[in-house]
Protein backbone atom coordinates (compact mmCIF):
# COMPACT_ATOMS: atom_id res chain seq x y z
CA UNK A 1 0.00 0.00 0.00
CA UNK A 2 2.67 2.45 -1.05
CA UNK A 3 0.53 4.05 -3.71
CA UNK A 4 1.02 7.60 -2.42
CA UNK A 5 4.80 7.38 -2.20
CA UNK A 6 5.29 9.54 -5.30
CA UNK A 7 3.82 12.57 -3.51
CA UNK A 8 6.39 15.38 -3.20
CA UNK A 9 7.77 15.41 0.38
CA UNK A 10 6.67 18.97 1.15
CA UNK A 11 3.32 18.88 -0.64
CA UNK A 12 0.10 19.71 1.25
CA UNK A 13 -0.99 16.07 0.95
CA UNK A 14 2.26 14.83 2.50
CA UNK A 15 1.99 17.33 5.34
CA UNK A 16 -1.56 16.17 6.05
CA UNK A 17 -0.41 12.57 6.13
CA UNK A 18 2.44 13.40 8.49
CA UNK A 19 0.02 15.19 10.81
CA UNK A 20 -2.37 12.24 10.70
CA UNK A 21 0.48 9.83 11.43
CA UNK A 22 1.37 11.78 14.56
CA UNK A 23 -2.10 11.17 15.96
CA UNK A 24 -2.18 7.48 15.02
CA UNK A 25 -4.29 5.47 17.40
CA UNK A 26 -6.19 8.48 18.72
CA UNK A 27 -9.51 7.42 17.26
CA UNK A 28 -12.60 8.95 18.89
CA UNK A 29 -14.92 6.83 21.04
CA UNK A 30 -17.69 5.03 19.20
CA UNK A 31 -21.03 6.85 18.98
CA UNK A 32 -24.34 5.18 19.74
CA UNK A 33 -24.90 2.63 16.96
CA UNK A 34 -27.56 3.13 14.32
CA UNK A 35 -30.69 1.01 14.62
CA UNK A 36 -31.10 0.84 10.84
CA UNK A 37 -27.93 -0.05 8.90
CA UNK A 38 -26.44 2.41 6.46
CA UNK A 39 -23.40 2.43 4.19
CA UNK A 40 -20.29 4.62 3.82
CA UNK A 41 -20.33 5.86 0.22
CA UNK A 42 -16.70 7.02 0.17
CA UNK A 43 -13.82 5.81 2.31
CA UNK A 44 -10.10 5.16 1.97
CA UNK A 45 -9.31 2.06 3.99
CA UNK A 46 -5.72 2.02 2.76
CA UNK A 47 -5.00 5.59 3.86
CA UNK A 48 -6.75 5.04 7.19
CA UNK A 49 -4.54 2.05 7.91
CA UNK A 50 -1.39 3.85 6.73
CA UNK A 51 -2.01 7.08 8.57
CA UNK A 52 -3.93 6.17 11.69
CA UNK A 53 -4.19 2.40 12.12
CA UNK A 54 -7.54 0.99 13.21
CA UNK A 55 -9.98 1.98 15.97
CA UNK A 56 -10.91 -0.14 18.94
CA UNK A 57 -13.95 -2.37 18.84
CA UNK A 58 -12.42 -5.07 16.68
CA UNK A 59 -10.30 -6.88 19.26
CA UNK A 60 -8.73 -10.09 18.03
CA UNK A 61 -9.12 -9.20 14.33
CA UNK A 62 -5.62 -9.34 12.87
CA UNK A 63 -6.38 -8.12 9.35
CA UNK A 64 -6.62 -4.30 9.52
CA UNK A 65 -9.15 -4.11 6.67
CA UNK A 66 -11.39 -6.62 8.40
CA UNK A 67 -10.91 -4.74 11.68
CA UNK A 68 -12.22 -1.53 10.08
CA UNK A 69 -15.16 -3.44 8.61
CA UNK A 70 -16.00 -5.01 11.99
CA UNK A 71 -15.74 -1.70 13.86
CA UNK A 72 -18.09 -0.07 11.33
CA UNK A 73 -20.61 -2.92 11.42
CA UNK A 74 -20.83 -2.73 15.22
CA UNK A 75 -22.09 0.84 14.81
CA UNK A 76 -24.63 0.12 12.08
CA UNK A 77 -22.43 0.82 9.04
CA UNK A 78 -22.53 -2.52 7.27
CA UNK A 79 -21.23 -1.69 3.77
CA UNK A 80 -18.35 0.44 2.44
CA UNK A 81 -17.20 1.87 -0.87
CA UNK A 82 -13.40 1.90 -1.10
CA UNK A 83 -12.32 4.71 -3.42
CA UNK A 84 -9.10 4.86 -5.42
CA UNK A 85 -7.02 7.95 -6.13
CA UNK A 86 -4.44 6.53 -8.55
CA UNK A 87 -3.71 3.30 -10.40
CA UNK A 88 -2.09 1.52 -7.47
CA UNK A 89 -4.76 2.40 -4.90
CA UNK A 90 -7.48 1.60 -7.43
CA UNK A 91 -6.00 -1.84 -8.05
CA UNK A 92 -5.67 -2.39 -4.29
CA UNK A 93 -9.29 -1.42 -3.74
CA UNK A 94 -10.54 -3.72 -6.49
CA UNK A 95 -8.63 -6.61 -4.91
CA UNK A 96 -10.01 -5.80 -1.44
CA UNK A 97 -13.57 -5.75 -2.81
CA UNK A 98 -13.00 -9.19 -4.29
CA UNK A 99 -12.02 -10.49 -0.84
CA UNK A 100 -14.61 -8.75 1.37
CA UNK A 101 -18.37 -8.95 0.80
CA UNK A 102 -18.92 -5.71 2.73
CA UNK A 103 -16.71 -3.70 0.35
CA UNK A 104 -17.23 -2.45 -3.20
CA UNK A 105 -14.62 -0.44 -5.08
CA UNK A 106 -14.35 2.71 -7.16
CA UNK A 107 -11.32 3.38 -9.37
CA UNK A 108 -9.85 6.58 -10.77
CA UNK A 109 -7.06 9.12 -10.89
CA UNK A 110 -7.62 11.92 -8.38
CA UNK A 111 -7.79 15.32 -10.15
CA UNK A 112 -4.80 16.57 -8.17
CA UNK A 113 -2.78 13.58 -9.35
CA UNK A 114 -3.71 13.93 -13.02
CA UNK A 115 -1.19 16.73 -13.75
CA UNK A 116 1.60 14.73 -12.04
CA UNK A 117 1.13 11.39 -13.82
CA UNK A 118 4.09 10.64 -16.09
CA UNK A 119 1.90 9.01 -18.77
CA UNK A 120 -1.72 10.09 -18.34
CA UNK A 121 -2.98 8.07 -21.30
CA UNK A 122 -1.46 4.85 -19.98
CA UNK A 123 -2.81 5.48 -16.48
CA UNK A 124 -6.29 6.05 -17.90
CA UNK A 125 -6.04 2.79 -19.87
CA UNK A 126 -5.27 0.97 -16.63
CA UNK A 127 -8.26 2.57 -14.90
CA UNK A 128 -10.42 1.53 -17.85
CA UNK A 129 -9.24 -2.06 -17.45
CA UNK A 130 -9.97 -2.05 -13.72
CA UNK A 131 -13.42 -0.57 -14.37
CA UNK A 132 -14.48 -3.81 -16.05
CA UNK A 133 -14.08 -5.84 -12.85
CA UNK A 134 -17.46 -6.90 -11.44
CA UNK A 135 -17.00 -5.53 -7.90
CA UNK A 136 -15.76 -2.19 -9.18
CA UNK A 137 -19.02 -0.21 -9.16
CA UNK A 138 -17.82 3.38 -9.39
CA UNK A 139 -15.44 5.55 -11.40
CA UNK A 140 -13.94 8.03 -9.00
CA UNK A 141 -12.80 10.02 -7.43
CA UNK A 142 -12.38 12.21 -10.46
CA UNK A 143 -13.35 15.80 -11.19
CA UNK A 144 -11.88 19.26 -10.79
CA UNK A 145 -9.99 20.96 -7.95
CA UNK A 146 -8.84 24.56 -8.29
CA UNK A 147 -7.96 24.82 -4.60
CA UNK A 148 -4.63 22.99 -4.88
CA UNK A 149 -4.05 22.84 -8.64
CA UNK A 150 -3.30 26.11 -10.40
CA UNK A 151 -4.00 27.14 -13.96
CA UNK A 152 -1.07 25.12 -15.28
CA UNK A 153 -2.55 21.82 -14.07
CA UNK A 154 -6.20 22.37 -14.83
CA UNK A 155 -5.97 21.34 -18.47
CA UNK A 156 -4.72 17.92 -17.40
CA UNK A 157 -7.47 17.73 -14.79
CA UNK A 158 -10.11 18.44 -17.39
CA UNK A 159 -8.65 15.92 -19.84
CA UNK A 160 -8.64 13.29 -17.12
CA UNK A 161 -12.16 14.17 -15.95
CA UNK A 162 -13.57 13.89 -19.45
CA UNK A 163 -11.86 10.53 -19.92
CA UNK A 164 -13.33 9.24 -16.65
CA UNK A 165 -16.79 10.34 -17.73
CA UNK A 166 -16.43 8.21 -20.84
CA UNK A 167 -15.09 5.26 -18.82
CA UNK A 168 -18.12 5.45 -16.53
CA UNK A 169 -20.50 5.50 -19.48
CA UNK A 170 -18.68 2.70 -21.29
CA UNK A 171 -18.88 0.38 -18.28
CA UNK A 172 -22.22 1.53 -16.91
CA UNK A 173 -20.72 2.53 -13.55
CA UNK A 174 -21.50 5.45 -11.24
CA UNK A 175 -19.30 8.54 -11.65
CA UNK A 176 -17.94 9.81 -8.31
CA UNK A 177 -16.89 13.44 -8.46
CA UNK A 178 -14.35 15.34 -6.43
CA UNK A 179 -15.29 19.02 -6.70
CA UNK A 180 -13.33 21.62 -4.78
CA UNK A 181 -13.81 25.28 -5.66
CA UNK A 182 -14.87 24.15 -9.14
CA UNK A 183 -18.68 23.94 -9.14
CA UNK A 184 -19.20 25.77 -12.42
CA UNK A 185 -16.45 23.83 -14.20
CA UNK A 186 -17.82 20.49 -13.01
CA UNK A 187 -21.31 21.26 -14.34
CA UNK A 188 -19.90 22.71 -17.57
CA UNK A 189 -17.87 19.59 -18.29
CA UNK A 190 -20.67 17.19 -17.35
CA UNK A 191 -23.13 19.08 -19.53
CA UNK A 192 -20.78 19.26 -22.51
CA UNK A 193 -19.47 15.69 -22.24
CA UNK A 194 -22.83 14.15 -21.41
CA UNK A 195 -23.16 12.82 -17.88
CA UNK A 196 -23.43 9.10 -17.13
CA UNK A 197 -26.73 7.76 -15.86
CA UNK A 198 -25.52 7.94 -12.26
CA UNK A 199 -23.46 10.81 -10.83
CA UNK A 200 -22.40 11.27 -7.20
CA UNK A 201 -21.02 14.54 -5.82
CA UNK A 202 -18.61 13.20 -3.21
CA UNK A 203 -18.14 15.27 -0.04
CA UNK A 204 -20.64 17.81 -1.30
CA UNK A 205 -19.20 21.26 -0.68
CA UNK A 206 -21.64 23.64 -2.33
CA UNK A 207 -24.50 25.77 -1.11
CA UNK A 208 -28.25 25.32 -1.55
CA UNK A 209 -28.18 26.96 -4.99
CA UNK A 210 -25.55 24.53 -6.29
CA UNK A 211 -27.36 21.63 -4.63
CA UNK A 212 -30.53 22.62 -6.47
CA UNK A 213 -28.66 22.56 -9.80
CA UNK A 214 -27.33 19.08 -9.04
CA UNK A 215 -30.72 17.82 -7.87
CA UNK A 216 -32.34 19.17 -11.04
CA UNK A 217 -29.93 16.98 -13.02
CA UNK A 218 -30.70 13.94 -10.85
CA UNK A 219 -27.25 13.77 -9.23
CA UNK A 220 -26.70 12.17 -5.84
CA UNK A 221 -25.19 14.34 -3.11
CA UNK A 222 -22.95 12.60 -0.57
CA UNK A 223 -22.41 14.50 2.69
CA UNK A 224 -19.33 14.04 4.88
CA UNK A 225 -18.46 15.05 8.44
CA UNK A 226 -18.07 18.63 7.24
CA UNK A 227 -21.86 19.01 7.54
CA UNK A 228 -21.38 19.00 11.33
CA UNK A 229 -18.86 21.88 11.37
CA UNK A 230 -20.08 25.08 13.01
CA UNK A 231 -19.08 27.11 9.96
CA UNK A 232 -20.92 24.82 7.52
CA UNK A 233 -24.36 26.39 7.54
CA UNK A 234 -24.30 26.31 3.73
CA UNK A 235 -23.97 22.52 3.77
CA UNK A 236 -26.87 22.11 6.18
CA UNK A 237 -28.96 24.35 3.95
CA UNK A 238 -27.96 22.21 0.97
CA UNK A 239 -28.86 19.04 2.87
CA UNK A 240 -32.23 20.53 3.79
CA UNK A 241 -33.22 20.91 0.13
CA UNK A 242 -31.76 17.60 -1.09
CA UNK A 243 -34.44 14.94 -1.59
CA UNK A 244 -33.72 11.90 0.61
CA UNK A 245 -33.77 9.69 -2.49
CA UNK A 246 -30.70 11.60 -3.77
CA UNK A 247 -28.78 11.70 -0.47
CA UNK A 248 -25.82 9.65 0.70
CA UNK A 249 -23.36 9.85 3.59
CA UNK A 250 -19.62 9.27 3.76
CA UNK A 251 -16.46 9.59 5.82
CA UNK A 252 -13.73 10.34 3.25
CA UNK A 253 -11.71 8.66 5.99
CA UNK A 254 -9.23 9.20 7.47
CA UNK A 255 -10.18 12.86 7.00
CA UNK A 256 -13.17 15.14 7.72
CA UNK A 257 -13.95 13.72 11.13
CA UNK A 258 -17.31 15.03 12.40
CA UNK A 259 -17.73 17.34 15.38
CA UNK A 260 -17.07 16.89 18.29
CA UNK A 261 -14.02 14.91 17.15
CA UNK A 262 -12.70 17.21 14.43
CA UNK A 263 -8.94 16.89 14.07
CA UNK A 264 -8.79 13.23 15.08
CA UNK A 265 -8.70 10.28 12.64
CA UNK A 266 -11.93 9.39 10.90
CA UNK A 267 -13.30 5.94 10.05
CA UNK A 268 -16.60 4.44 8.95
CA UNK A 269 -17.75 3.65 12.50
CA UNK A 270 -18.28 7.42 13.02
CA UNK A 271 -20.92 7.67 10.26
CA UNK A 272 -23.76 7.71 12.85
CA UNK A 273 -22.73 11.22 13.93
CA UNK A 274 -23.01 12.56 10.39
CA UNK A 275 -26.28 10.75 9.66
CA UNK A 276 -27.85 12.23 12.77
CA UNK A 277 -26.69 15.71 11.73
CA UNK A 278 -28.28 15.21 8.30
CA UNK A 279 -31.53 14.05 9.87
CA UNK A 280 -31.55 17.14 12.09
CA UNK A 281 -30.87 19.43 9.11
CA UNK A 282 -33.82 17.89 7.27
CA UNK A 283 -36.06 17.53 10.32
CA UNK A 284 -36.66 13.84 9.62
CA UNK A 285 -36.50 10.59 11.58
CA UNK A 286 -32.99 9.09 11.72
CA UNK A 287 -34.16 5.53 11.08
CA UNK A 288 -36.20 6.57 8.06
CA UNK A 289 -33.28 8.52 6.62
CA UNK A 290 -30.95 5.55 7.14
CA UNK A 291 -33.36 3.26 5.33
CA UNK A 292 -33.55 5.66 2.39
CA UNK A 293 -29.78 6.18 2.21
CA UNK A 294 -29.26 2.43 2.36
CA UNK A 295 -31.71 1.94 -0.52
CA UNK A 296 -29.89 4.66 -2.47
CA UNK A 297 -26.67 2.70 -2.12
CA UNK A 298 -28.22 -0.32 -3.77
CA UNK A 299 -29.56 1.87 -6.58
CA UNK A 300 -26.19 3.51 -7.21
CA UNK A 301 -23.76 0.64 -6.62
CA UNK A 302 -25.86 -2.50 -6.81
CA UNK A 303 -25.80 -5.32 -4.23
CA UNK A 304 -22.73 -5.75 -2.03
CA UNK A 305 -23.17 -9.37 -1.03
CA UNK A 306 -22.77 -12.15 -3.53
Amino acid sequence: MSHMSSTPPNSPAEKRRAKAARRAGEFPPAPDPLAVPVFDSHTHLDLTIQEAGVPGGADGVADPVQALIVAAAKNGVDRLVQVGVDVESSRWGADIADRHDAVLAAVALHPNDAPRVADLDEALREIDTLAARPRVRGIGETGMDTFRTGDDGQAAQETSFRAHIQIAKRHGKALIIHDRDAHADVLRILDSEGAPDTVVLHCFSGDAEFAAECVRRGYFLSFAGTVTFATAGNLREAAAITPPELMMVETDAPYLTPVPHRGRPNASYLIPITVRALAAARGVDVDALCAQISANGERVFGPWHR
